[in-house]
């Protein structure tokens, strides 16, 4: 991966941190100021699953930059990528039983049925994403299989030569 795109893709993620601490600390009060009219039950439970949603975002990010150093040092093709990697899946998955629980929270009240299908819709969409990370690990483990048997041919190799 050429350096300006690393570069670029850092950028972003910081963009991204620095946009969910925005929103930690400026639209989550302003979400519980304005439910201050619904039940303390459905306010407590959306503002904890909107703050745990930006949560697992920020966790993704963070190994999302850990990955990008891997690249550049050449080393993500290496045992220890799978831990980055399974905790993106783990937040994602976890990201998508929040937006199931937002659903959830809104069942009984007086949103629209199809907004709570919409959100139920994008909860499967999300879990979709975990599934797609997932066989990208799947995809790096070959890949580091793989490295490892070059590896391993070309020191046979030498020691032939």
């Amino acid at each position: 991966m050429r350096n300006i795109t690393i570069l670029a893709l850092r950028g972003v993620l910081a963009v991204a941190l620095a946009g969910s601490l925005f929103v930690q600390v400026v639209i989550v009060p302003l979400l519980w100021a304005d439910l201050a009219g619904a039940p303390d039950w459905l306010r407590i439970t959306l503002v904890v699953l909107v703050v745990l949603g930006i949560v697992t975002l920020q966790v993704v990010a963070v190994c999302v930059w850990r990955l990008l150093a891997m690249v550049r040092q050449g080393t993500v093709f290496s045992p220890a990528a799978f831990r980055y990697v399974d905790t993106i899946t783990g937040a994602i998955a976890v990201a998508a039983v929040l937006v199931f629980g937002i659903a959830v929270a809104l069942a009984p009240t007086t949103a629209a049925p199809g907004v709570v299908g919409l959100i139920c819709g994008a909860a499967l969409v999300v879990a979709g994403v975990a599934l797609v990370v997932y066989v990208q690990r799947m995809l790096l483990a070959q890949a580091v299989d793989r490295d490892a048997e070059a590896r391993a041919l070309q020191s046979e190799l030498d020691e032939v030569i």
